[in-house]
């Protein structure tokens, strides 16, 4: 599609923000679901997705997520007494075995381990409710208002809720996480060494079925049904499903992803200094400095879309003697007039300010 420029002023710093497409039907059979492009949170397809209900182990995304940015993956946790059987899916810890967190982890998100769970809370919170408040403040971090925990592991209870939406985009900051990101993504994993060691398979079974799949985590019980996000990335594109209750989803989460991927691409609307300027400087050795974006700007939009147009906002004027990087001003590119992201333009180097020539008596 065309790109366009307009010029205007003042300016501000960069963020991003997201537009709203209608959304298709498609034949979901859970009691709640969500698609989102997982760069803006933009919801693609939904169903219900509002809707407070229980989250079953994909509860660990968030335990998990904490942990990782609490504690350093190869801290030495020993398992205390609490954490052995505890109900539900299990890695059989017995009390005073020595793991990592990053063991821990593993057994969290690909054995869906509750007992993994309730070690890594004590580790990092001293007891469940304590690690259960801090999920709760990184939900309230995120702006989230319908996410309450009440325990790390995903067992019912009843103030323990999410939705689909909302868990969606708990799903798409984990996963900025690169330590995050990599576990779940892992079909396979050893832990512990000798008689210790386990070999655990990861229950998404999207992670052998579909190509583009890159996690998170499935979910069960008998009050909350089936629960399951998964996300893919295709060629620059990141999508993140979500079904609650749901006694169809692989096949659901395969055509969720499908429709998705079929309605986006990724576009590249500038490259790192692509977008540049001269901007006067009052009082230096030279009377302009170059401006430009420092990086670049790929954004997942749909296929079928208007025109994009690209509104630059510049300073007036700079003061010599600034160093190199001073933001002057921004590029904001719209869709159909509609903001969908921006950059800052930052000074490419200092100007000197210009010397004063003083006469023989120093006047």
């Amino acid at each position: 599609k065309r790109m366009k420029k307009i010029f205007a002023l003042p300016f501000l710093c960069c963020f991003l923000l997201a537009f709203t497409l209608p959304c298709a039907s498609l034949d979901v059979s859970a009691s709640s679901a969500v698609l989102i492009e997982a760069q803006s949170g933009k919801i693609i397809y939904a169903k219900d997705e509002n809707t407070r209900r229980g989250m079953a182990s994909t509860t660990k995304i968030m335990t998990a997520l904490v942990a990782v940015e609490s504690l350093p993956l190869d801290t030495v946790i020993t398992v205390p007494r609490e954490a052995v059987g505890v109900e539900g899916s299990s890695v059989y810890l017995r009390e005073g075995e020595k793991l990592t967190l990053e063991e821990l982890l593993y057994a969290l998100m690909l054995q869906s381990a509750n007992d993994a769970a309730a070690a890594i809370a004590y580790a990092v919170a001293g007891g469940i409710d304590a690690f259960a408040d801090m999920m709760n403040a990184r939900c309230a971090s995120l702006g989230l208002t319908d996410t309450h925990f009440e325990n790390p592991h995903g067992l019912d209870g009843e103030s323990h809720y999410t939705t689909a939406y909302e868990l969606a985009l708990i799903s798409a900051h984990a996963l900025e996480n690169e330590d995050f990101a990599r576990i779940v993504s892992s079909e396979k994993k050893t832990i512990g060494t000798g008689e210790s060691a386990r070999v655990l398979v990861n229950h998404n079974r999207l992670l052998r079925t579909y190509d583009d799949v890159i996690g998170v985590k499935t979910g069960f019980t008998k009050r909350c049904g089936r629960t399951l996000v998964s996300a893919a990335e295709k060629d620059g594109v990141r999508l993140i499903a979500v079904t609650l209750n749901d006694g169809d989803d692989w096949r659901d989460h395969r055509a969720m992803l499908d429709y998705g991927f079929s309605l986006y691409e990724s576009v590249s609307l500038a490259q790192p200094h692509g977008i540049s300027f001269d901007v006067h400087v009052v009082g230096g050795e030279e009377d302009s400095v170059r401006v430009s974006n420092g990086e670049g700007l790929c954004l997942a939009l749909p296929r079928e879309r208007g025109e994009i147009t690209v509104k630059t906002e510049l300073e007036r004027f700079i003061y010599a003697g600034l160093p190199a990087g001073r933001c002057a001003g921004r590029a904001v590119f719209f869709l159909d007039g509609r903001k969908i992201g921006e950059l800052a333009l930052y000074t490419e180097k200092s100007i000197p300010k210009k010397s004063v020539k003083r006469g023989i008596f120093g006047k």
